[in-house]
């Protein structure tokens, strides 16, 4: 499975029902097994970003529904990124010529 990192900040809506923020990451979790994901690590967060996520996931296209259908209830916004593992990088990297 990829690896992704979501950096993910409240909504006005989102800050607004901060208070259920733990019963969304627990609804999340759910949905991202229902679609053959899974959160890996939820952390709430100080700074730019409110929660930083690890996912796994078969790949982008099922990664980007997950992410389009939570963006899609009001309460997050935020960025997706691939990340490599190190083993991941040296096969990219060998490649290289």
């Amino acid at each position: 499975m990829a690896t992704y990192i979501g950096l993910i900040q409240f909504t006005d809506q989102g800050i607004r029902n901060v208070k259920d923020t733990v019963k969304r990451g627990e609804a999340a979790i759910a949905e991202a097994e229902k679609m053959g994901m899974k959160i890996v690590e939820e952390f709430w967060t100080m700074g730019a970003y409110d929660v930083v996520v690890l996912f796994e996931a078969p790949d982008d296209e099922t990664m980007s529904a997950f992410i389009l259908k939570v963006g899609a209830l009001g309460n997050v916004r935020g960025q997706t990124l691939r990340a490599f593992r190190r083993q991941e990088i040296e096969q990219i990297l060998s490649k290289m010529k």
